[in-house]
């Protein structure tokens, strides 16, 4: 039975995606108050040059949007009794802002899709050891990483990369504003390229390459902030709030779906889609082509992510003019079984990452015909980004043994013909996620393990398990499609 207190004693968490924020309440047993949700949306600004950014001041203004809509639904929920514990934070990895000297922005969010860095990342290549790098990073030499980002900028505008005092991930920033304290999470710097995650600390022979020094960066801790007086003010449910630094999203992810041990693998389909197994211990390591992410001091992640899922399926409902309803599009994907449509699609719109990492591949639609429909495509591409997700589980096995249970998050989850075509893909049963908002949770999970809770681990759901037959049509489609990529490779 809970007492007076649990009832109105919360953590707050929020999720800083690439696409949106979110933020709820969680009570002490990491539940979350369904009431309190709240989300706003804002767009990514791209160009035909690569360039991929999310404005300073439409994030800022989306966080404390949600922030402020979470509280007045606990105040409306609770007459304005409660308090809020501890604030857990989820940010989309590799996010890049230069800081001034007061802490103002200089750039935008410069975000992991952006590529106009590619030339500087080959330039990387050609003087690093990438393999080397990997190893004491556990990142890629490539466009997504700040190395490269960070020599893109100076090279194209070395007055502004000359008035940059901090560089920092934009949930660095947004903790700041609330805090007044600058502070990144082992979590957080463990995905920017400059880390070392196996000795817990900025990499400075890398730093000092770039041109910058380790006084540019935030120390490295999970310490908790407390709530600036300002906002205390604002928001008294604040007042004796511990806000733990954000950590990457893919590790919430993990937390939130309950993929916490060896075994289990959480796969996130949002903007971007991953596939991440958590370990521990302190000799964090991942074969070339997975990366090798921190969640914290004891705890780390293997996996692989892909560029392109559910902006690839934004960009086909938009441009093929499909559909609005979303009820009607499901109806009509649940019966389509196999892909009877002929199409093989190389999905890379955006530059691709694991586990080849051919940044240079162009997308490829094969086999369109007269007879090709809108719905042909959109089930060929969903078909695709689900191969590039069996490529990465096959690498990622070979690394940590079977994964006998895979939890999956995001759309996909709530979709049975999504969920049935990725088993089939697979050829292995996988778990819709008892959360659907994975990394939403995972961040008052992280909070919660902070603060000494106890909280509920998710029982596995109902599998969704592969049809022999149907499995045995996907593999023969998905040995055509790496056939394809490795002509063009």
């Amino acid at each position: 039975m809970k007492t007076e207190a649990d009832r109105k004693s919360f953590v707050l968490a929020i999720d800083l995606g690439t696409s949106s924020t979110k933020s709820a309440l969680f009570d002490s047993r990491g539940n979350r108050i369904l009431e309190t949700m709240a989300q706003r949306a804002y767009p990514l600004d791209t160009d035909a040059a690569g360039k991929a950014e999310l404005l300073a001041k439409a994030l800022a203004e989306a966080f404390e949007a949600c922030v402020g809509e979470s509280i007045e639904a606990g105040r409306a929920l609770h007459g304005g009794t409660f308090h809020i514990e501890a604030v857990g934070v989820s940010c989309f990895w590799h996010g890049l802002m230069g800081l001034d000297a007061k802490g103002k922005p200089v750039t935008e969010v410069i975000t992991w899709a952006d590529s106009r860095c590619r030339e500087d990342a080959e330039e990387l290549r050609g003087r690093w050891d990438e393999k080397a790098i990997h190893r004491a990073t556990g990142c890629m030499v490539r466009s997504s990483y700040w190395p490269a980002k960070l020599m893109w900028l100076r090279r194209t505008n070395a007055r502004l990369f000359k008035r940059v005092a901090r560089w920092v991930s934009p949930a660095e920033w947004l903790m700041e504003r609330w805090c007044g304290v600058g502070r990144c999470a082992v979590g957080m710097a463990t995905g920017t390229g400059l880390f070392r995650p196996d000795q817990l600390r900025w990499d400075v022979k890398i730093l000092s390459f770039l041109g910058i020094d380790t006084a540019q960066l935030n120390p490295v801790g999970d310490e908790p902030l407390a709530t600036s007086s300002a906002i205390q003010e604002r928001y008294p449910e604040l007042k004796e709030a511990r806000w733990f630094p954000a950590i990457g999203d893919g590790a919430a992810s993990n937390l939130g779906s309950g993929a916490v041990e060896p075994g289990l693998a959480a796969l996130n389909l949002g903007t971007s889609a991953a596939l991440r197994v958590m370990l521990r211990g302190t000799a964090a390591k991942a074969p070339f082509g997975l990366f090798c992410y921190r969640v914290d001091p004891e705890r780390y992640l293997i996996g692989g992510a892909i560029s392109n899922a559910g902006n690839l399926r934004a960009w086909c409902l938009r441009e093929l003019k499909l559909s609005s309803d979303a009820d009607e599009l499901e109806r009509a994907l649940v019966e389509r079984k196999i892909p009877q449509h002929g199409l093989t699609i190389l999905p890379f719109w955006v530059a691709e990452r694991a586990p080849f990492w051919r940044e240079e591949m162009p997308s490829m639609v094969m086999g369109l015909n007269p007879g090709t429909t809108a719905l042909d495509i959109l089930q060929a591409t969903t078909e695709a980004v689900y191969y590039r997700l069996a490529l990465i589980a096959e690498t990622v096995r070979k690394a940590t043994g079977d994964i006998p249970q895979i939890i999956v998050s995001g759309g996909a989850q709530k979709s049975p013909a999504s969920m049935r075509r990725l088993a089939n893909i697979l050829n292995q049963p996988v778990y819709p996620s008892e959360e659907s908002e994975a990394s939403l949770r995972g961040a008052a999970v992280f909070a919660l393990e902070k603060i000494g809770a106890k909280v509920d681990q998710f029982k596995p759901s109902k599998p969704v398990r592969p049809e022999r037959k149907i499995a045995a049509v996907y593999a023969s489609a998905f040995a055509m499609h790496r056939a394809l990529e490795e002509r063009l490779g």
